[in-house]
């Protein structure tokens, strides 16, 4: 029999492919699911559960064509799946990520000058103090988890100084994001939100009082066409600016460290060539892909693949299955730092390509380069997975960290 049993419709079998249980993330193996449906069922009604039907996008050519049409395939009614009992996404048509042109080309302007190359050069000198200090503390402790002491505080730490939170408040934030977006209860991770949106609630009001020049000042005084953005709007935008600035340096960098564990060749030839570390970036984007899948909404009907999309239908496209999709990448299985050409999507494609994605891929190298030049990682424990179904990547990865001695004798440079 089918791995798959039924079509979209009243009455059909229900499918055994569940891409919506959280388990198959913690404990299961999801690309083997994802393997499955590129092969067979590319692009594949899943049935509703207490989430509602949507389409599953798995090819890389299919994923493109969705997220290279906003206006076929819209942003505005959300981009995560949600349960259906939560209703509608509050930020939608609101915030930069859920929103089409011309609105989100506007709002994108309005931080853009912070995620521009002369800007994100301009921290990088900072970038390595940061990253050395953390460095210097986890090899102090030598035993810690490389998830929370090493691949959390970097991109928190800069995207906090980009909001404009004093660096006195900085761990404040590192605790309640660590429970915000960890895989903790959904009552715990509800109330770090709100703790979260009161912090910002504060700062804006600082910033109306006294204005900065950071992104919560420029949030602050932005128009957007006629008017000015609500407190909801601007409380919502720092939330997912919280959110992004982090998630994907924190996700990619515990990924990828646990892959130069397993493949010890690989990291190996980055500590022999550091000229090999935005090369080793890029395809540790590619395989760990942190997050796991964007949904659009579609505005009318169309077609993909083989299969018929009716207006108002959810389209969720699988970002870890496109950039281990067998007609584009070879060995996809496999973590080559030295992969190309790596045309991934870790950081999305088209009208709503990550804005952070220079800031993301100059923080993974600052790191990666001062872990292969002075650090020697080992693992300590076996590495936990996050439950969740919206990011892909580690909860836990203990690890013993020493100093290299033939590096510099006294750490990092």
């Amino acid at each position: 029999m089918d791995m798959l049993d039924g079509e979209r419709g009243p009455g059909t079998a229900s499918s055994p492919v569940n891409l919506v249980d959280p388990d198959l993330y913690a404990a299961g193996d999801p690309f083997a699911v994802w393997r499955w449906l590129r092969e067979n069922r590319p692009v594949h009604w899943h049935e509703p559960t207490h989430m509602p039907g949507f389409w599953a996008v798995s090819r890389y050519d299919d994923v493109r064509a969705v997220l290279h049409d906003p206006a076929t395939f819209s942003s505005a009614s959300g981009i995560l799946l949600r349960p259906q009992a939560q209703g509608v996404d509050p930020g939608g048509g609101r915030t930069l990520a859920l929103t089409d042109p011309p609105r989100h080309g506007q709002l994108r302007q309005v931080v853009a000058r912070w995620f521009a190359a002369p800007s994100v050069r301009a921290l990088e000198e900072r970038m390595r103090e940061t990253v050395r200090l953390v460095l210097r503390r986890a090899v102090e402790r030598e035993t810690v988890d490389f998830v929370t002491d090493v691949a959390a505080r970097l991109p928190l730490y800069v995207i906090c100084g980009l909001l404009g939170a004093a660096p006195d408040d900085y761990e404040q934030l590192f605790v309640m994001t660590s429970r915000a977006f960890g895989d903790e209860d959904a009552v715990s991770r509800s109330a770090a939100h709100t703790e979260i949106l009161r912090y910002f609630m504060r700062l804006v009001a600082e910033r109306r009082r006294t204005p900065h020049d950071d992104l919560v000042g420029a949030l602050v005084t932005a128009a957007v066409g006629d008017a000015r953005l609500t407190t909801q709007e601007i409380l919502l935008s720092c939330d997912n600016l919280l959110v992004a600035g982090t998630e994907n340096v924190r996700l990619s960098a515990s990924g990828g460290m646990q892959a130069f564990l397993t493949e010890p060749a690989q990291w190996a030839r980055l500590v022999t060539n550091p000229r090999l570390a935005s090369s080793a970036v890029e395809e540790i984007l590619r395989y760990t892909s942190p997050a796991t899948h964007i949904m659009r909404t579609a505005t009318t009907a169309t077609r993909l693949g083989d299969r018929p999309i009716e207006a108002g239908e959810r389209v969720v496209v699988w970002l870890p299955s496109a950039n281990r999709d067998e007609r584009i990448f070879d060995a996809p299985e496999r973590c080559d730092i030295e992969r190309s050409p790596n045309r991934h999507v870790a950081l999305g494609s088209g009208e709503h390509f990550c804005l952070g994605a220079l800031l993301a891929r100059l923080q993974l190298r600052v790191l990666f380069e001062e872990l292969a030049h002075s650090v020697d990682v080992e693992p300590d424990g076996p590495p936990r997975r996050l439950r969740s179904i919206v990011v892909n990547g580690l909860a836990e990865l203990p690890v013993r960290m020493t100093y290299r001695a033939e590096a510099s004798g006294t750490g990092p440079r």
